[in-house]
């Protein structure tokens, strides 16, 4: 989904940006897949500064060049001083005022209170990880020249809690816990690919060879039996029923 992302972006930003923009996204999500917290590992500065220079072209037609030191706050109080109706809000406000929070909330964060021996990196990643898929977002309803529909699954492919027992090698969907049996590693790949879906051919390539031979029997159980997954025309999707079951029985938290 990054490449359709990519390609969107490139037809009306300079490459070099987008490059910084996506690089930088997917290094701070992969950081928190990996449960690396601390500031300098998912910290968002360099995904909020590519964001930053796509404001200043989309607002003023120009930005400033890679490696020179940004304004930040001057240019949070030009883009909200734009007449109401000029630009649209989200550059205005909301993807500014979000970006000056992912820098606060990692840069400023009062030392004193971390004397109360709970550790705030779990969260403030958290918190910022959700940032940037906003803004991501955000910036894909603002760019894709696409249908409205397929804008949405971008947006939801973005927006999507990815799981960290799954691992997505260029589409190839790795389950990561050896005792898993056909059932369990169904669900927990179509939780991966959310309201995208799957098809048989792709399930079967990501269960283990001796877990192939009855799927048909196994999706069928699902569907039918459990109401876990529905297959709509030739893809299995799962449904909120077996998105439930999955977190309730704790699947998605790594052993």
């Amino acid at each position: 989904m990054l490449k359709v992302i990519r390609e969107g972006f490139e037809k009306r930003l300079p490459r070099q940006i987008v490059s910084e923009l996506l690089e930088a996204y997917g290094e701070t999500k992969s950081n928190y897949y990996l449960n690396k917290f601390r500031p300098n590992e998912v910290e968002g500065g360099r995904f909020a500064e590519a964001v930053f220079r796509i404001l200043e072209i989309h607002a003023f037609g120009n930005h400033t060049p890679i490696g020179r030191q940004l304004d930040t706050e001057g240019l949070i109080t030009r883009l909200q001083n734009i007449p109401f109706g000029n630009q649209p809000e989200s550059i205005r406000l909301h993807i500014p005022r979000t970006l000056r929070l992912i820098y606060d909330i990692r840069t400023k964060r009062d030392a004193a209170h971390l004397a109360d021996g709970i550790d705030p990196n779990p969260q403030d990643a958290t918190f910022v990880v959700a940032a940037c898929d906003w803004v991501l977002a955000e910036l894909v309803r603002l760019y894709h020249s696409v249908s409205s529909q397929e804008a949405q699954n971008i947006v939801d492919s973005i927006i999507e809690r990815k799981s960290l027992v799954v691992q997505d090698f260029d589409g190839f969907l790795k389950t990561l816990n050896p005792l898993w049996g056909p059932k369990e590693r169904i669900l927990a790949t179509l939780c991966q690919r959310g309201k995208s879906g799957a098809t048989i051919d792709e399930l079967s390539s990501w269960l283990k060879p001796n877990q192939r031979l009855n799927i048909r029997r196994t999706l069928s159980q699902l569907e039918y039996n459990n109401d876990f997954v529905v297959c709509r025309g030739d893809r299995y999707i799962i449904t909120n029923r077996g998105i439930r079951h999955v977190e309730k029985s704790g699947m998605l938290i790594p052993q």
